[in-house]
């Protein structure tokens, strides 16, 4: 079964995005912050990662960067403010495969992430 680590300090957002997920047969966790997010990232080792840029306790660059140390393959997509571009450029930097710009259209959320998995998006 895919798994997929939902990482937003809002909690509507994460259960949004987990129903959404688990309907597509993914195995889903969640994460309120970054700090979180790496603790996660270490037990649950999913395939994709769509992580929050702005949260509490350790931002979404911050985790990406910890947790692409250990796993440089895994897939993450930023989910970021429109007009954060010095952050994308970044994020992109680390490692990080999509940036995304919130309001997001969860559609076009659903088929990025489903073809990431699948090896149809670079």
């Amino acid at each position: 079964m895919k798994k997929i680590l939902i990482v937003d300090d809002q909690k509507g957002v994460r259960r949004l995005l987990e129903e959404l997920f688990k309907k597509d047969g993914w195995e889903v966790e969640l994460a309120a912050d970054g700090k979180e997010a790496v603790e996660r990232a270490d037990k649950f080792l999913p395939d994709i990662i769509l992580m929050d840029m702005k949260m509490p306790n350790m931002n979404g660059l911050e985790a990406s960067q910890i947790i692409l140390k250990k796993y440089n393959n895994l897939d993450i997509i930023m989910m970021t403010a429109y007009g954060e571009m010095d952050v994308v450029k970044e994020a992109l930097d680390a490692g990080v495969k999509r940036c995304i710009t919130k309001p997001f259209d969860i559609i076009d959320l659903r088929n990025t992430v489903n073809q990431m998995a699948t090896g149809k998006v670079s």
